[in-house]
């Protein structure tokens, strides 16, 4: 396993005071990408990537993480209902092994099961409409699944 693929659980080790996490839902055609606060307790939508080449892509993520002070990356691990791994969690396995490759940032894994589900029906009850909800809805998965990295990272701090 490379240096920079980390357990979720090693990353409070590796918070600097004011560094944020980048989250990623990765999908066939785009990649959502959401963004912590500075203090790890707030996730928030931030944009959409159309997936072209990885290495374009991969340039375009961490020019992103740069910008926004990111000293980690926690990338979405689509797993089965049942917990079992399919194509599309070896395919997010293959892209963080990949991406960590051509950078010092660390890159974590997380069950991002029911994301885009919980995303879509909290985008529905704010009564977006279906093309807005088009537009948003992989930045919005990305902002739940690191939600819920973020929610684990405070239990383990408070424990």
């Amino acid at each position: 396993m490379s240096a920079n693929l980390v357990d979720i659980t090693d990353l409070p080790a590796l918070h600097d005071p004011g560094g944020r996490l980048v989250g990623l839902d990765l999908g066939t055609k785009t990649i959502g990408v959401a963004l912590s606060d500075g203090s790890l307790t707030v996730a928030t939508a931030s944009h959409v990537i159309r997936r072209g080449k990885f290495s374009t892509d991969a340039e375009q993520l961490l020019a992103f993480c740069a910008e926004q002070d990111a000293f980690a990356i926690v990338l979405g691990l689509p797993l089965n209902m049942d917990g079992s791994q399919g194509p599309r969690a070896q395919s997010a396995r293959a892209f963080a092994r990949n991406l960590a490759k051509l950078s010092d940032l660390p890159v974590a894994l997380w069950d991002e099961r029911l994301s885009t589900v919980a995303a879509e029906r909290a985008m529905i009850e704010a009564d977006l409409s279906r093309a807005k909800r088009a537009q948003r809805i992989d930045a919005a998965a990305a902002a739940f699944l690191l939600q819920g990295a973020l929610d684990r990272l405070r239990t383990l701090r408070n424990s």
